[in-house]
């Protein structure tokens, strides 16, 4: 009896492991990159009990429907809304590509380009956090806050407050902070109970509560970093308002800082970055603000910028971002300028990037020398060979400092910023918002900060990679593998 139901047991457990693989061929490279759905497969055949299982926990890429529909809903309200917004002066030649970039922004995120913008870049990180906090203190109306990680300590409890005080001048302050990343920072409890004393409308972005309801893929994240003030006075970029140290124990032990990039908008492109956060509120909350979404009348100034907001995410059919990095990587001329703490490219990017060397465009990457997430950063590290061998030249931010800055420049006509990594995350997981600016004037500004980095970092060379020991080597290919697991 003892044997036969053992027996029977082994037979059951081939069974369903026949049946978990076959299922598998089927239903994983359904819709999927090739990369992401080898990785799956290759997981699910040589553990298929627990590849299933994680499969089906983080093997689907898209929001519950219910968001889908409101982020279609949404997309047309801001179309609608922006219609006749695309004018701008063109006092100057355009690059012949640009007008091809623009539309393909405009049909992927339903923002459109804006003109008659300024802006002005934000590197120092006390800086930065000082700025918005000014800007906060001067608001009449509204505040809007959305950022990946929001947490109060010693550095950001200024800008909590300064929406305190707001609060008690009549300003509405509403809050977005991403639920997964908050939590997981120290403080995070003080966080929401100093909000609502204070009397801030808050709310968490794609809540992870299954008792309540709420439930999506756990890696799903909205990692946009947005202040809005009044209409009139837009932030955006990398920064987290959080210490940079993030108050975590081994970052402080390792003394870790990080560098970040934010950039201050004024004009009628704060409407579009005012949409993104409206976009985000009524996900979260099914309240529209349509009134606080009336664009800002342009003012003539010396040297005006024309913008473009990109937003990205699983809310929308395709990968905005990076279809418009390719766009722009292989529209490029004479250089690329490229700053990612997260390089973790598909097979797009890399052949865009390797390709633009070999048309004879001069291509930099800027990345950190060390890193603070091991998967990640030993991911990076195994594409460093190919593209040194192509002729990109990397620079090493060096340590203890963390670059986290996410920009890049094409020729000396345009540049990209925001929150969006060149990583599959980014392009696949993440909610992003990257910011489009055309002008000379914005990229010589975005140049001297990269030429800052040049200073504080050392450039690899292929003959120093190719003394890296066997065993980083192997530990940066397993990274690499599970980076594809998107």
């Amino acid at each position: 009896m003892i044997f036969n139901l053992t027996t029977i047991i082994v037979l059951v457990a081939l069974l369903v492991d026949f049946v978990v693989r076959v299922i598998a061929i089927v239903v994983v490279p359904r819709n999927r990159r090739p990369t992401s759905g080898m990785a799956w497969l290759l997981t699910i055949f040589f553990i298929p009990y627990l590849g299933g299982l994680l499969f089906l926990l983080i093997g689907t890429r898209t929001l519950p429907k219910k968001r889908l529909a409101i982020q279609e809903e949404i997309n047309e309200f801001i179309l609608d809304s922006t219609q006749g917004m695309e004018r701008v002066r063109r006092d100057h030649p355009w690059p012949g590509w640009l007008e091809s970039v623009v539309e393909l922004n405009r049909n992927l995120g339903s923002m459109p380009l804006v003109g008659d913008n300024t802006a002005s870049l934000q590197s120092d990180y006390a800086g930065s956090l000082a700025s918005m906090t000014d800007a906060i203190n001067n608001a009449r109306k509204y505040v809007h806050v959305e950022f990946y990680i929001l947490s109060l300590d010693s550095t950001t409890e200024p800008f909590f407050d300064a929406m305190a005080n707001a609060v008690k001048r009549g300003v509405t302050v509403r809050v977005l902070m991403d639920h997964i990343q908050s939590m997981r920072k120290p403080g995070y409890r003080k966080t929401k109970r100093r909000m609502t004393r204070d009397g801030v409308d808050w709310k968490l972005m794609l809540p992870l509560q299954p008792f309540k309801g709420q439930w999506q893929r756990p890696d799903l994240r909205n990692h946009r970093k947005l202040l809005i003030v009044d209409g009139e006075i837009g932030f955006m970029g990398s920064q987290n308002i959080i210490d940079r140290s993030y108050n975590e124990r081994r970052n402080i032990r390792r003394g870790l800082k990080w560098k970040d990039l934010m950039i201050r908008l004024q004009g009628p492109i704060v409407a579009g970055l005012n949409a993104i956060f409206i976009t985000d509120w009524y996900s979260e909350t099914g309240e529209l603000l349509t009134r606080d979404i009336e664009p800002v009348h342009s003012v003539r100034v010396t040297d005006p910028l024309d913008c473009q907001v990109v937003p990205s995410g699983p809310g929308f059919e395709g990968e905005n971002n990076l279809r418009l990095f390719l766009a722009l990587l292989y529209y490029a001329q004479e250089r690329i300028i490229i700053t990612s703490p997260y390089f973790v490219p598909d097979e797009s990017i890399m052949y865009a990037v390797t390709t633009a060397v070999q048309r004879g465009v001069r291509v930099e990457l800027f990345v950190s020398e060390i890193g603070d997430q091991p998967l990640v950063y030993h991911a990076q590290r195994s594409y460093y060979e190919a593209l040194l061998r192509s002729g990109v030249v990397i620079y090493m931010y060096k340590a203890p400092f963390i670059l986290h800055a996410k920009h890049f420049t094409i020729d000396d006509e345009v540049a990209v910023i925001g929150s969006s990594n060149m990583d599959m995350r980014s392009f696949t997981l993440n909610m992003e918002v990257s910011l489009m600016v055309r002008g000379s004037s914005f990229v010589r500004e975005l140049r001297a900060v990269e030429n800052g980095y040049r200073l504080d970092s050392r450039e690899l060379t292929l003959e120093e990679w190719e003394k890296q020991p066997l065993r980083s080597t192997v530990l940066d290919n397993l990274a690499r593998l599970t980076s594809a697991v998107q």
